[in-house]
């Protein structure tokens, strides 16, 4: 399943404005390589993804790795980018997972869907949605620190870490 279609457009303009080509970038859940085929001239984009069968959707990217972004271990990237992860992990995991990120990156962009019920998706696991209690104002609560980069839908928002300014 690729991540929602809300914002891309205006997201991948954020990123242009902020990051210079050479920039290196993390797609943690890659899935289909959306994000890959959306800002290609970004050559230094690597992806992680959990589910196998994915791999094989995974083209472009300088670097695939088959990990659990919660296992994967990285020095820095200068953006990372989690399209439609953090829902799919427990609250302790999810914050695990960003605390783990925020000092070895410049910025993230962190997408989230609220209150969206979603179970397994083509026999692949990692698609259930465990925090679908997210709302903005819990989202805010669970992950402080975090600035709203674009609001594009009622039900849907990216945040980034700051600092790219």
């Amino acid at each position: 399943m690729s991540s929602y279609a809300y914002g891309k457009d205006e997201v991948c303009d954020w990123v242009r404005l902020r990051f210079p080509t050479g920039a290196t970038v993390l797609d943690v859940g890659a899935c289909d390589g959306n994000w890959r085929r959306l800002l290609p001239e970004y050559r230094n984009m690597d992806a992680v993804e959990a589910f196998g069968p994915n791999l094989s959707r995974l083209s472009g990217y300088r670097q695939v790795f088959h990990a659990d972004i919660r296992d994967f271990t990285y020095e820095h990237y200068d953006l990372i980018i989690f399209g439609d992860v953090i829902e799919h992990l427990t609250v302790e995991q999810a914050q695990a997972v960003i605390a783990y990120a925020k000092p070895r990156c410049r910025d993230m962009i962190v997408a989230v869907p609220f209150q969206y019920k979603q179970g397994a998706i083509y026999g692949n696991p990692y698609e259930v949605h465990i925090q679908d209690d997210l709302t903005p104002e819990s989202f805010e609560e669970r992950y402080p620190g975090f600035a709203v980069l674009c609001d594009p839908a009622p039900d849907y928002r990216y945040y980034h870490k700051g600092g790219a300014e």
